[in-house]
């Protein structure tokens, strides 16, 4: 029996659910603070002193983010138009899911102690290369969910399922699992269940194993319910033909105004975004102190917040669009990167507070939920825009273009991090690269037409 249109889009929505815990636990919250944490004690243990080696833990992380991102970037538009001129997805989205699983598995083995700080940022990365690729495919079965009022419905409310499916795998981690600071605790009080060792922190690295088993999980009403269109399937092409179709492609892309210059404005912005997700919880570690039991109520407030704003943000791209979402959402970052630049644990904008004060906790704490509630409504409404611009008969191809867009220059935002951070010593301001990535995005946007240009896409290849 098929499958209804209405479980065709839980099933795709289900994609956002099983995969979310890669980035709020292993990117943000759980395992990203537990690598800084393992990282600075290395760098120490080597002679370094503290303010050096916090700086070094971060170059470090910096690093692995902008290998995956160069990687994701330059794969993505080859295997879109592979899958493209074969009509099959699930295959690769199937391989990518194995390797996910594999890697956040292993991620277990990557103890307090360890020197082996490469190996396990290789392994961390490499399943979030396949995240990423996987979801490529998954959004490339976004247009054919709806018109353009149902898709960016459809898109904000997926990306709002998957917010609510981190809330959970937060909060259960938080509650069984990981210890709080020194206490060997959970931050419900209770011992790390399944009588894991709290000195060896094996509670908080369950994280890799739980996102594995989640994942495993919640994937299954996607290859139930998704299916691939048989009419679509074709040949195995041969790599010659791959490369000439995305020659073709991109050669009409530079002939697309809008296409061009909304791709090009999406590469600054979704790369500064990227970098806020990836560093935020290694900035409340590494610049306020925050253990895993301020981490804790932290990553709950953010992820609330991004799933009811994304959810929010849905429902504006259907009545308006979604280009004045992304708009608002930009100016939104653009605050928040200016008061991350000036905010440390005694001082905002210059300004001295009072010792023991608790104002930078608040403050970095809104900041959080701003980040989750515009980040999660920017990547939502940036994904409903590109379906208005993609071309109709090339859907993974077209998404290739669109991860192409986020990650080309995916090692900028990590790499300026990097380079401020090592050149000033100093952890906030090595944030300031993001306030002209956003703004150079947000320029970009002035010549992107709000209602796409799947017309002259249509126009051209009919002329070809």
């Amino acid at each position: 029996m098929r499958p209804t249109h209405k479980r065709r889009i839980w099933g795709w929505m289900a994609f956002d659910w099983a995969s979310q815990p890669y980035y709020t636990l292993g990117l943000t919250f759980i395992f990203g603070p537990y690598f800084a944490i393992v990282a600075t004690d290395y760098f120490l243990s080597q002679g370094a002193d503290g303010e050096t080696a916090r700086a070094q833990s971060q170059s470090v992380w910096a690093m692995g983010q902008t290998v995956a991102g160069l990687v994701i970037a330059f794969t993505a538009p080859f295997l879109g138009a592979f899958a493209d001129n074969t009509g099959r997805k699930q295959p690769w989205i199937a391989l990518f899911s194995v390797i996910y699983i594999v890697a956040a598995a292993a991620l277990w083995f990557m103890t307090p102690d360890t020197s082996s700080l490469y190996l396990f940022l290789l392994i961390f990365y490499i399943g979030f290369i396949a995240a990423e690729s996987a979801l490529n495919f998954i959004n490339a079965y976004l247009p054919s969910m709806g018109t353009d009022e149902e898709v960016g419905k459809v898109s904000g409310s997926g990306a709002a399922f998957g917010y609510w499916g981190g809330l959970i795998s937060v909060i259960i981690m938080l509650v069984f699992f990981a210890e709080m600071g020194d206490s060997g605790r959970t931050i419900a009080g209770l011992e790390p269940i399944f009588g894991l060792d709290a000195d060896q922190r094996e509670g908080t690295r369950f994280v890799g194993p739980f996102i594995a088993i989640w994942y495993a999980l919640f994937i299954i009403p996607f290859f139930m319910w998704v299916k691939d269109n048989p009419e679509d399937t074709g040949q195995v092409p041969k790599m010659s033909k791959v490369v000439s179709d995305l020659v073709t492609t991109l050669k009409r892309v530079g002939k697309r105004k809008s296409t061009a210059t909304f791709l090009l404005g999406g590469m600054f912005y979704r790369d500064a975004l990227n970098a806020l997700y990836a560093f935020g919880g290694v900035y409340a570690t590494l610049v306020l102190g925050w253990t895993v039991a301020e981490l804790g109520p932290f990553a709950i407030a953010s992820i609330i917040s991004a799933a009811v704003f994304t959810f929010l943000g849905g429902r504006f791209d259907s009545r308006f669009g979604p280009k004045p979402v992304i708009i608002f959402c930009i100016l939104l970052l653009i605050v928040v990167c200016i008061f991350t630049v000036s905010l440390s644990r005694d001082a905002l904008f210059g300004v001295p507070m009072a010792e023991g004060s608790a104002l930078p906790d608040i403050i970095f704490f809104t900041l959080g939920c701003v980040i989750g509630g515009a980040g999660g409504a920017l990547y939502a409404a940036s994904r409903s825009l590109m379906v208005r611009h993609g071309h109709p008969d090339r859907p993974t191809e077209t998404f290739g273009l669109f991860a192409l867009s986020g990650k080309a220059t995916a090692f900028l935002a990590p790499l300026l991090i990097s380079v401020f951070t090592a050149a000033t010593g100093n952890v906030q301001l090595g944030y300031l690269p993001l306030i002209f990535l956003f703004l150079l995005g947000l320029i970009l946007l002035v010549w992107v037409n709000k209602d796409g240009d799947r017309d002259e896409w249509v126009a051209s290849q009919q002329l070809s």
